[in-house]
């Protein structure tokens, strides 16, 4: 049995991950997963409200969609890593792939605004770009 935590201290961390094939038909499973784990939050003192919850789930599929979309050669499907964690006063999810990053291409007006759509659901947001793949960390702060 491990010794409970001394009191006033904060919560361990609650996390979240899963790996899937970067392809557009395992990604509605893992944004279901995600959204599964979110709701369980509240048993654990991290309140979301239902808004927040879909924030979080709309851009973490983005980026989960980004990875499919550009990470990997057409034909190819690598892995996708969605992790989360929640602390006291944030939750962050990351999105990892390991394919080559490709700056995005010119749009015709209707493509091109997931890293946008990212940056404005979370409350901060940051991508890296490595030579093995890119990861997109979405941060939002609770209360």
């Amino acid at each position: 049995m491990t010794d409970p935590l001394p009191p006033g201290a904060p919560a361990l961390p609650v996390s979240f991950h899963q790996r899937t094939a970067a392809i557009a038909e395992r990604l509605p499973a893992l944004r279901a997963a995600l959204a599964r784990w979110l709701a369980t939050l509240g048993r654990f003192d991290v309140r979301l409200s239902l808004e927040r919850q879909e924030d979080i789930v709309l851009a973490g599929y983005e980026a989960m969609a980004n990875s499919a979309e550009h990470a990997y050669p057409r034909g190819e499907a690598g892995p996708v890593d969605v992790r989360a964690e929640a602390q006291p006063g944030r939750l962050t999810v990351t999105v990892t792939d390991y394919g080559t990053w490709r700056p995005p291409a010119a749009s015709d007006g209707l493509r091109g605004r997931g890293l946008l759509l990212i940056d404005t659901l979370a409350d901060h947001s940051a991508q890296v770009h490595r030579d093995d793949g890119t990861t997109v960390t979405m941060t939002w702060l609770t209360g």
